[in-house]
């Protein structure tokens, strides 16, 4: 595997695929569909600014193009301006299982169940329409301290799963927001 530019950001597209960028990249995009009233260096600050948190404070190797663009969002109405972060993904919220198991410990049960609740109440703020949490397998497989699947690998799949499901029917005010654990 081909290690990835301190500068960059692995952004994750709808259809799979993941595309290495730096900020002067994002900009790009971003001034080329831009409203007039925006300033081209203003907006890339502001992208600068995003993906500093994503890429430093959050220590993210990878971002979806809906998490950057409702993020950078967020930061220019902040300053003033209103713009509004299309597309599919701005109804999606995504979470990497892998990231939650650093954030909690290395994959101790006893502090991941706790952090994976506080993903799901953070992610349903956002009023999705959908909550997809990815890397089950290998999230499970950590947490086993397993290098195979096994019996008890499958028991706490399921046991996941089961939690997801009941922390989502009890946060869950709407009845239009589907979860999907992959």
């Amino acid at each position: 595997m081909i290690a990835l530019r301190t500068d960059c950001l692995l952004f994750e597209l709808t259809n799979g695929e993941s595309v290495p960028c730096s900020p002067a990249m994002i900009c790009v995009e971003i001034v080329d569909g831009a409203d007039s009233q925006l300033e081209p260096d203003l907006l890339r600050h502001a992208a600068a600014s995003v993906f500093h948190y994503f890429k430093v404070e959050l220590q993210r190797e990878t971002v979806t193009v809906g998490e950057f663009s409702l993020a950078l969002e967020k930061v220019l109405h902040h300053l003033g301006y209103t713009i509004h972060a299309g597309g599919p993904e701005s109804d999606i919220r995504d979470t990497d299982l892998a990231r939650l198991i650093r954030e909690a410990g290395g994959g101790l049960e006893l502090f991941f169940f706790p952090r994976l609740r506080d993903e799901l109440r953070v992610q349903l703020r956002q009023s999705p329409r959908v909550v997809r949490f990815r890397g089950l397998r290998r999230c499970v497989k950590q947490i086993a301290g397993a290098r195979r699947w096994s019996s008890r690998c499958e028991q706490l799949q399921d046991q996941i799963v089961e939690f997801l499901r009941q922390c989502m029917n009890q946060e869950t005010e709407k009845p239009g927001c589907a979860l999907v654990v992959e």
